[in-house]
This record gives C-alpha cells, sequence and structure tokens, in this order.
C-alpha cells in the first residue's frame, strides 16, 4: 500500500493561490438571489416613500373654552367676534376645514349635512353651526358659495343660521390651538393636511364633544348636541332617552346606559304603581259615598 506523501512547501503555496483565485473571481454569495442582500430596487424604492405627516392631530381640551374675542370675516365680508355668533341658548358644530381642499373637507361638510338632515333637530331652533377656514388666503366670496351650496342641498333658507367664516393666519391658529385641531402646510403639494373632525361646542361657548372621522352616527350627534346643551333643546321624549346612554371615552361613540335604564324601568314602574293606587283610592271614595 503506497504511502502519502507530505506536500512540498511549494506545492502548497500554489494550490492556495489558485484557491484564493477563485474566490476573488466567484460571484459573492450576498449578491446573488436569496444571498441576504436587499435588491436594489426595494431600496430605491423605499427611498422613494414619502416622509410621513407629522403635527398632524386632535388634541382633546374637553371643557375648555373657546377664544371668543377671536375675530373673522362673515360671508358677507363683515368683521365679526366669534363670540357673537354663538348662541347662548343652543349648542354648536363646528367644523374646521379650507374650500381649496381636494378631498377630506368635503367628506366631512357632506356627511355633515347628511346628518343634520336627519337628526329630527331643526338647525337654528335646536343647534347651530360654523365652519371656519384654515387658510387665510381664502375669501368671503368662497364663503358665499359654500353657505349656499350646503344650506340649499338640506333645503333651508339663506337665513340659516350656519356661518361661514375667513380670517387672519394668527386668529385661525388661536380658534384651531383652543380646539386642539393640529394641522400643517405641505408647500410640496400646496395643500394643508389636516384631521377630519367635527367639534360640539356647549351654549357657552366650551368645548362638549369631538366628532371624529367622514362617517358620522346620526345616533351619537345627536346625543352629543343634546349633551351639550344640558336638557335646553330637544323633547322630552330626547332626554329620557339620553339618560339611556353615556359616552364611551375608549370607542368615542354612545353606548347604551344599563344604569340609566334601571332608572328609567324603575320610574315607569313607580309611575304604574301611582296610578293604580290613585285608581283603588278614588274607588274606595266613591264606594264609601254611595253607602
Amino acid at each position: 500500500m503506497p504511502s502519502l506523501l507530505p506536500l512540498s512547501s511549494a506545492r502548497a503555496a500554489g494550490l492556495l493561490a489558485a484557491l484564493a483565485l477563485v474566490l476573488t473571481s466567484a460571484t459573492p454569495a450576498f449578491a446573488l438571489p436569496g444571498g441576504g442582500k436587499t435588491p436594489r430596487a426595494i431600496v430605491e424604492a423605499d427611498s422613494d416613500l414619502p416622509p410621513p405627516v407629522t403635527g398632524v392631530d386632535v388634541e382633546e381640551h374637553l371643557g375648555e373654552p373657546l377664544p371668543l374675542e377671536t375675530r373673522f370675516l362673515d360671508s358677507s365680508g363683515e368683521e365679526v367676534r366669534l363670540g357673537t355668533l354663538l348662541s347662548k341658548t343652543r349648542p354648536t358644530l363646528l367644523t374646521l376645514v379650507y374650500y381649496e381642499c381636494p378631498m377630506l373637507c368635503n367628506l366631512v361638510i357632506n356627511e355633515q349635512v347628511r346628518v343634520m338632515r336627519e337628526l329630527g333637530l331643526e338647525l337654528g331652533k335646536d343647534y347651530e353651526a360654523v365652519t371656519v377656514s384654515i387658510d387665510p388666503k381664502d375669501t368671503p366670496a368662497q364663503s358665499v358659495e359654500r353657505r349656499r351650496k350646503y344650506l340649499q342641498s338640506m333645503g333651508k333658507p339663506e337665513t340659516a343660521p350656519w356661518h361661514f367664516l375667513t380670517g387672519t393666519d394668527e386668529n385661525i391658529h388661536k380658534l384651531a390651538d383652543a380646539v386642539g385641531f393640529k394641522y400643517t402646510y405641505e408647500p410640496s403639494t400646496k395643500q394643508y393636511a389636516h384631521p377630519a373632525v367635527v367639534t360640539v361646542l356647549t351654549p357657552e361657548g366650551s368645548i362638549s364633544r369631538y366628532l371624529y372621522g367622514t362617517q358620522f352616527d346620526r345616533k351619537d350627534v345627536k346625543l352629543s348636541l343634546l349633551e351639550a346643551a344640558g336638557g335646553r333643546v330637544g323633547t322630552s321624549v330626547d332626554r329620557i332617552v339620553m339618560s339611556c346612554f353615556k359616552y364611551d371615552t375608549a370607542t368615542r361613540r354612545y353606548g347604551f346606559y344599563i344604569f340609566g335604564f334601571i332608572r328609567l324601568g324603575s320610574l315607569a314602574v313607580f309611575g304604574a304603581l301611582a296610578t293604580m293606587l290613585i285608581y283603588f283610592w278614588r274607588r274606595e271614595l266613591k264606594k264609601g259615598a254611595t253607602t
């Protein structure tokens, strides 16, 4: 059996050089498909993604008053103080939008109009509405156009108390900051990035509730107005129904309130018993009178 001879140093050096040449000339494993390196197309696509929008949010200021001294221009071009537009006996739906918004503002206002038509409450009698543009370049002429359009879609006269306002950047920001309405201007698109929300105000001008999104539940809107009014609007039935619902801060919706229903049921039972007692008492009185 032949013996294995050790490699000479010259031969070993030659083998190592050949191996190094193969390794350096071969395609690296991480450059092959599945080799662990992210394809260039994906890297370039990621770098092209638009940066996330920052500074757009709603910071709830429940119970806080609005800056009623701020001044705006109404649809006729006259300067008005915000406090003079708010009813002292009715709640108000406040929306912050801008007239050249390509999509979101129209969705919010159109949905607001739809719900207002179906509320069972009357604009001007049970509640009022104020819409303020966040764009200082918007004009009273645009307010006239928007106001007429939405009032006509509701079948309301032009005297209906839905105020469309424009103003200076300073007064707009004072109002937006008080409401907690965080928005920002995007120079690249020349548009405002902003949240979709309607704010419910008390007759005194304080923030009562926030209604979020571009679709509003009619029940939530109605209950929020009744709650903000503190029993000053709506029918007696509305006020009784209100006691059976409670606002859930987690879901931001009004839910069935079991204790309110129990109180209502107790009152109904008490009323039925009182009626029965009065009936039997009057019957006994009649019997005593005939004997």
